[in-house]
């Protein structure tokens, strides 16, 4: 009897131990995706705060060749104040939707120096349309990695039994960055 009970005291302990490695091997795995979703918004912060440091040099230099486009330029840096506040804030959805009304506004920047062949020619505004191309590209990649660590670390709190620990963890659904419904659209062109 006595070694019954200590064979049954010896499983529950093992039992126990196995569930506390569990327990925070589990917690461990979650800090880890977690912070491979923070590294990735952190990576698109820098980026979009590079991009939103450029995009008023290329105001102004479009502004001097189309002083009555102003209009344009007045919307361009709404949308750019908007989208650094809600990046500011980590707000993945307010900075989706500033971002695709900066995208959506581009293309008329684009248009308007279309009509200028000096401003074309102008250095400095080939550079900068340059480097803010790159800028897209970095970002459009960065915001792929951000969707899959966010979506690895959504699916990881909710799967039974991990769910108990990222309850006990205090874990919350990562929004994803979604394209703005506009940006989607096809853009009209006409001649």
């Amino acid at each position: 009897m006595v070694n019954m009970m200590y064979v049954a005291a010896a499983i529950a302990a093992i039992v126990i131990l196995i569930l506390i490695v569990w327990f925070f091997t589990t917690w461990n795995r979650f800090i880890r995706l977690e912070e491979n979703a923070n590294k990735s918004w952190s990576d698109i912060d820098v980026l979009l705060n590079q991009r939103y440091d450029m995009i008023p040099n290329l105001v102004k230099i479009v502004g001097r060749y189309a002083e009555h486009e102003s209009g344009i330029f007045q919307e361009f840096a709404k949308a750019r104040q908007a989208a650094a506040g809600a990046l500011s804030r980590g707000d993945v959805k307010g900075v989706a939707a500033a971002e695709g009304l900066l995208s959506g506004m581009m293309p008329r920047i684009n248009m308007v120096a279309e009509q200028y062949p000096d401003l074309k020619a102008n250095a400095n505004f080939m550079d900068l349309q340059n480097k803010l191309v790159a800028l897209e590209n970095q970002i459009a990649d960065r915001r792929e990695f951000y969707n899959a660590a966010s979506t690895n670390f959504n699916k990881a709190i909710q799967m039974i039994p991990a769910s108990i620990v990222a309850g006990f963890k205090g874990c919350v659904r990562r929004e994803l960055w979604t394209v703005a419904a506009h940006v989607r659209e096809n853009v009209e062109i006409t001649f």
